[in-house]
């Protein structure tokens, strides 16, 4: 929780402060924008924790600025405050991937615990992307002969039945596999499997 930073977007200095307080109260570090196009300089597609957003501000509003994220490929979970005439504007934002919005005048402690869910969902896109890169860096390393062996053993295909298949030695393929297993790092074709549904599909050749 420590490394996880809640930036609150707001015009209003008071809103601002009272926000960053309440988050302190609860042990969440914050730190307040008074503007989006204040924020918009600072954020960028590695951006984590979570976005605590007015609706209406002067100048770019939030829901601009929340499009401008989205073009940016900034994931960050943002909770939009909204007053009542805004939730159709919040509604329609849920739709287009805000993570939720909370009417104004608020729960204080409502709204922490929407802050902290939407740390959770954030924490644990941040650890799936770290490990699709890890497994991307991982079958970067193998050469086009071992994916295609690997391609051959996702499928079940019986050593010898490879070593047909690609016209070479099956003590060839064992070696292949083995590679494969320690580039991969893995023990066995269950395991590969498993680590690559990560990626939603099997690599291809």
């Amino acid at each position: 929780m420590s490394s996880t930073i809640i930036h609150i977007v707001d015009d209003d200095p008071a809103v601002r402060d009272s926000l960053q307080w309440l988050l302190k109260s609860r042990g969440v570090p914050s730190r307040t924008w008074e503007s989006a196009n204040q924020f918009l300089a600072f954020a960028s597609r590695d951006l984590s924790g979570c976005l605590l957003l007015d609706v209406r501000m002067p100048g770019m509003s939030g829901i601009e600025l929340f499009d401008r994220l989205q073009a940016l490929h900034c994931r960050v979970p943002v909770i939009f405050l909204t007053g009542h005439g805004d939730v159709p504007m919040a509604v329609q934002a849920l739709k287009d991937g805000a993570f939720d919005f909370i009417e104004k005048p608020y729960d204080d402690n409502a709204l922490v615990d929407k802050v902290l869910a939407a740390i959770a969902q954030d924490t644990k896109r941040c650890v799936r992307e770290n490990s699709i890169l890890l497994l991307e860096q991982k079958l970067a390393q193998l050469t086009l002969r071992e994916r295609e062996v690997m391609q051959r053993i996702l499928a079940g295909t019986l050593n010898k039945v490879i070593a047909d298949e690609l016209g070479i030695a099956m003590r060839t393929v064992e070696v292949h596999r083995s590679r494969i297993f320690e580039k991969m790092k893995v023990r066995s074709a269950v395991e590969l499997s498993q680590i690559l549904s990560l990626l939603g599909d099997q690599p291809e050749n």
